[in-house]
């Protein structure tokens, strides 16, 4: 995929509010800080269903070949993705599959050119409103390809490919008992065994 560095006029001015995401980053460890459309948000630590429905979707991703060493791309999870909507804007999606000279494109505060990101996928937790409506209009005015939500509310993944400005054209819901495909721009054919994600994500108790 072809990648091209952001061009940041802003690069040398000062960035208060990213001083400010760092200084709560260092204060509040786990935490997941981010900067949306000017807007800082703060993620709490994540509960052991979050980790257990992450680690459920790796699962058939590396079992498809991705991330192995030889293929173009890397499975990645907490990989910040600077994004073009500010000066200081970016995301820490939950996973995303890259490619595999992402190194080649940091931008700013470890964060990489969007251009590199096949996929970002976020697990919801508290922040499921953001998930949901926020980061879907972020990762497509970023031409992020593919956006995957796990909605454990709701027991859903949502699939949501063709950015254009405002959102994604394409916006696929699939429910326990289905599996929802991925596009095979990921560098794969993977698709997703919903019933098991969602299992993953629920409650243990």
């Amino acid at each position: 995929m072809p990648t091209a560095a952001i061009d940041d006029p802003c690069a040398d001015e000062p960035k208060p509010l990213l001083e400010a995401a760092n200084r709560l980053m260092d204060r509040l460890p786990g935490y997941r800080v981010e900067i949306i459309d000017g807007m800082l948000t703060v993620t709490p630590l994540r509960d052991g269903p979050h980790a257990d429905a992450l680690t459920t979707v790796m699962l058939p991703l590396l079992a498809a070949g991705l991330s192995n060493g030889d293929t173009e791309v890397e499975v990645l999870q907490g990989i910040g993705l600077w994004l073009p909507s500010g000066p200081e804007d970016y995301v820490i999606p939950d996973l995303a599959i890259v490619d595999a000279d992402f190194d080649d494109h940091l931008i700013e505060n470890n964060c990489y050119d969007p251009a590199c990101f096949r996929l970002v996928l976020e697990v919801t937790s508290e922040n499921r409103r953001t998930d949901l409506r926020h980061k879907v209009t972020a990762y497509a005015q970023a031409k992020i390809p593919v956006y995957v939500i796990v909605d454990r509310k709701h027991g859903r993944v949502h699939v949501l490919t063709e950015p254009l400005p405002a959102g994604y054209d394409r916006h696929e819901v699939y429910a326990p008992g289905q599996q929802a495909p991925l596009p095979g721009s990921i560098g794969a054919e993977v698709s997703l065994d919903v019933d098991e994600i969602v299992r993953a994500g629920s409650p243990k108790r």
